[in-house]
């Protein structure tokens, strides 16, 4: 059997397989005829009236015993994604240790129906630790695609080195998902973490690609209401990049803003106009109910998607969910921001995440972070800079020094929790944070004002948009014009930032072994283009111990 989990003194074995920010919204659009542009997009084999997946299959959130897999039948043409049509239909599903199913582990089966919009999940336990399965569903004499996944290593495994891919920010209409393609093409993935973004919410036409549509989503409205949500999710998963990643490797996933609608807090959102695109809070559980249907993610406390996994005494991963608890945004980068009384977190959440933290026996403790957490101060930023960049962050575009957004707009939060790492010694914290759609590699200093002299609590690794625009496309000038000169002014006036890309697209690649954790940074050719090449860009490192990132100058 492969193993991509190495155990500490093995030799590696090979696997065995191959407008971001809007302050003016339209009113709603009538509700959509779905059985238009989705039903278009669909395999013809949909039209033979027999059981299709039509929608690939997956898994996510493995456990050492254990892993969640999904799929989307559609049971008879008419039940498109978001309709209410179709039968009810029993779904079988099989999990073995090989490729050709024969050596079967497990199997059974579960209904799927039009209240649940024909997904299915099958929580499978009972199995072993750190070993590849591969699974198939089936209705009605039809065959879903044989995909791989993978369980975690035993909690008290000594485990070498893990392998994830590392993404975020995913617009449809912005370009094609080749970083996905370029994932699935790799064969020593243990696991994929999608920081946030997996959808987006707007209207075609209105955030494509520097202001053009690249290719059409559905539906053609801004989302609202829960078909809306369900066939937007569907339309996704008809990428064929998207599918192949999901056929080879479990997905850890949270969610950010545009799952829901953009900087989404729990009493609305910059692109949600009350009464004229209905109520908030009605949207915002479709939004959520829409997610767990098509998504291989366990819902955690309260329907959220904060939880913890853990992979051997190697490395634990705490996902937090920065959208439901969250206070509103703070209009200006005013004294509010430093207001004790306001939170990103919510209090039952940080101090979940600080007493995991202090608990933890792993040597790294990882946080999967959808909203960047290191200090970002721009105001020593040229005007010509500075209002592009407050242009994709949301920010006045006049001086401001804070993304209100991010961890910048809750600085009591963020202090409360590197205090909590400073005084308990917890080291190894490393954050992996999306949202930002530009590449970046942080110390996370306890007082930025002060750095280097001020220590470093942690170091953060944030990841640029597989295809959402950022400063060179808003700016619409040649990639990485802006970067040359905008990356030397950010890291002036922000020490503890290494490294920033603001221009390319692509993906990371976290690799930890006992003695660090790097990222590689790979960059897209052309995210218009469905055959876009992958290039290794650069990579960056903590050393155990250090809380602090470091160049190095060859991917792992």
């Amino acid at each position: 059997m492969t193993s991509r989990y190495r155990s500490a003194g093995a030799a590696q074995d090979p696997g065995s397989l191959p407008p971001r920010r809007r302050t003016v919204v339209k009113a709603a659009a009538a509700s959509a005829v779905l059985a238009g542009p989705l039903a278009a997009a669909l395999p013809a084999r949909a039209a033979t009236g027999a059981p299709a997946f039509l929608h690939g299959v997956a898994s996510g959130d493995p456990l050492p015993d254990g892993v969640l897999l999904w799929t989307r039948v559609t049971p008879v043409p008419e039940a498109i994604p978001g309709s209410g049509l179709g039968p009810d239909t029993e779904v079988g599903w099989v999990v073995a240790r090989d490729q050709a199913l024969t050596d079967v582990v497990a199997r059974g089966s579960v209904t799927a129906t039009a209240a649940s919009d024909h997904t299915v999940k099958a929580d499978v336990r009972g199995l072993a630790p750190a070993t590849d399965y591969w699974f198939r569903f089936s209705a009605g004499g039809t065959d879903s695609p044989v995909a791989r996944t993978r369980t975690a290593p035993a909690a008290d495994a000594d485990v070498s080195s893990l392998r994830f891919g590392v993404v975020s920010c995913a617009n449809w209409e912005a370009g094609y998902f080749a970083a996905y393609r370029h994932l699935a093409a790799r064969d020593d993935l243990d696991a994929w973490l999608h920081l946030g973004d997996y959808i987006y919410e707007y209207a075609s036409g209105e955030y494509g690609a520097r202001g053009k549509a690249v290719r059409p989503h559905a539906p053609a409205h801004e989302i609202l209401t829960l078909a809306d949500y369900r066939t937007r999710h569907a339309k996704y998963k008809t990428d064929p990049d998207l599918m192949a990643l999901h056929l080879t490797a479990p997905v850890i996933a949270i969610w950010d803003d545009h799952e829901f609608a953009d900087n989404a807090w729990p009493g609305g959102a910059v692109n949600h106009t009350e009464g004229a695109e209905g109520g908030w809070a009605a949207r915002q559980a479709a939004a959520k109910q829409a997610y767990f249907e098509w998504m291989p993610v366990r819902p955690a406390l309260a329907g959220t998607t904060y939880r913890r996994l853990r992979f051997g005494r190697l490395a634990d991963l705490s996902l937090l969910d920065l959208r439901s608890f969250r206070s509103q945004q703070a209009a200006t980068a005013s004294g509010s921001v430093d207001d004790p009384d306001r939170t990103l977190t919510g209090r039952a959440q940080l101090d979940w995440l600080k007493a995991g933290l202090r608990a933890s026996d792993t040597k790294w403790r990882l946080v999967g972070n959808s909203v960047m957490i290191s200090p970002f101060a721009i105001g020593s930023l040229s005007a010509d800079l500075l209002k592009p960049l407050a242009k994709l962050l949301g920010l006045p575009q006049e001086g401001i020094a804070f993304n209100t957004d991010q961890w910048d707009g809750y600085t009591d939060d963020r202090r409360e929790l590197l205090a909590h790492l400073r005084s308990n010694a917890i080291r190894n914290t490393v954050f992996l944070t999306g949202d930002i759609h530009m590449a970046w590699a942080n110390d996370v200093p306890v007082d930025a004002g002060t750095y280097p002299l001020s220590p470093s609590a942690a170091t953060e690794f944030v990841v640029t948009s597989v295809t959402s625009d950022n400063l060179d496309d808003i700016v619409k000038v040649p990639e990485g014009t802006v970067s040359a000169v905008a990356a030397p002014v950010i890291r002036a006036a922000n020490r503890h930032v290494h490294w920033v890309d603001t221009d390319r697209h692509g993906y990371g690649v976290l690799d930890i072994t006992a003695e660090r954790a790097q990222m590689d940074y790979y960059v897209l050719s052309d995210r218009t283009d469905p055959d876009a090449r992958a290039t290794w860009a650069r990579s960056y490192r903590t050393l155990s111990g250090t809380q602090k990132v470091e160049r190095t100058y060859d991917p792992v």
